[in-house]
């Protein structure tokens, strides 16, 4: 008869302990794990994965708009193209539309677009 406790006894009763502990802090934290820390952050983060999308759906807009102009016609790439491709190419509909000239106005200033290209992106 050994009076010692057996570890497998004491491995359950940790298992049971680290349980419990969870189940307490569950029952404190209400659900709030499943939201946003900060939803100031979170705004930001999606705010910024618009422009990177609209900014390269731009550059696809006029890079597209080029190929299809023909030699001495002007490019012209509207807003409108711009979404169409977000929306087509890198699958993100409902974007908006000032953003969506903002990234075109970018594009078309870096671009060095002004000598044969045409936007409706300033209007």
């Amino acid at each position: 008869m050994a009076t010692g406790l057996h570890a497998e006894t004491v491995v359950g009763m940790l298992v049971v302990a680290a349980g419990a502990g969870l189940m307490a802090l569950g029952a404190v934290r209400q659900g709030r794990a499943v939201r946003p820390p900060a939803p100031a952050r979170a705004w930001a983060a999606t705010r910024r994965e618009q422009e990177r999308v609209l900014r390269r759906a731009a550059v696809m807009a006029i890079a597209s708009a080029r190929a299809a102009a023909g030699p001495g016609e002007p490019v012209i790439v509207t807003v409108e193209d711009v979404l169409r491709l977000a929306d087509e190419h890198l699958a993100h509909p409902d974007m908006d539309p000032r953003l969506a000239a903002a990234a075109l106005r970018d594009a078309y200033e870096r671009g060095a677009c002004a000598r044969d290209c045409v936007t409706d992106a300033y209007g």
